[in-house]
């Protein structure tokens, strides 16, 4: 099985695999950076609009490139204050090559007020890598591992989001 994915991100590539392999033999999963269209830092519905505006250009690529694929996945992270409170999440879009679009979401973790302007002006990550003292924390297992004290990783959220999305996908009509 085929799937294109709109990152070279390393933990995301990971991470949509092993949500894959749970429910799908012979995974292979190929990486192309592809634009988003919205901000370096997504922030409420730019969230989904980057992760589907990735699918979107992934499928122009494969059809410019003559790639067939059996899925089109996209994973987009931002930061939500749609709860009252800023928390970044993961949003991931799952397209079957037969048209059947499924988003899902990972778990969320809280960003302190006091970071916002900055995180705003530039990106978590960058901001992240400031406080910690660290280099392109936003690659590999991400952030999240450095707040969790290597309990969750950026692998985890990824693959999480991407199992919420295949529940469309695994369980064909009756939940669709």
């Amino acid at each position: 099985m085929k799937v294109l994915m709109g990152t070279k991100n390393p933990g995301k590539l990971e991470g949509a695999k092993q949500a894959f392999e749970k429910y799908f033999d012979n995974v292979e999963i190929e990486g192309v950076a592809v634009s988003s269209e919205v901000s370096d830092q997504p922030l409420n519905e730019e969230i989904i609009k980057g992760a589907k505006n990735r699918v979107k250009n992934l499928k122009e690529y494969a059809i410019q490139n003559n790639i067939k694929a059996d899925f089109y996945v996209s994973s987009e992270a931002g930061i939500t204050n749609y709860l009252e409170e800023w928390i970044d999440i993961n949003v991931v879009v799952v397209e079957s090559a037969d048209g059947v679009q499924s988003t899902g979401t990972s778990q969320g973790f809280p960003i302190p007020e006091k970071y916002m302007d900055e995180i705003k002006a530039t990106e978590l990550g960058k901001v992240m890598d400031k406080i910690f003292g660290m280099d392109e924390s936003g690659k590999g297992k991400g952030g999240i591992s450095i707040l969790t004290h290597k309990e969750i990783t950026r692998i985890d959220l990824t693959k999480n989001a991407f199992i919420m999305a295949l529940t469309k996908h695994i369980n064909g009509d009756t939940w669709r």
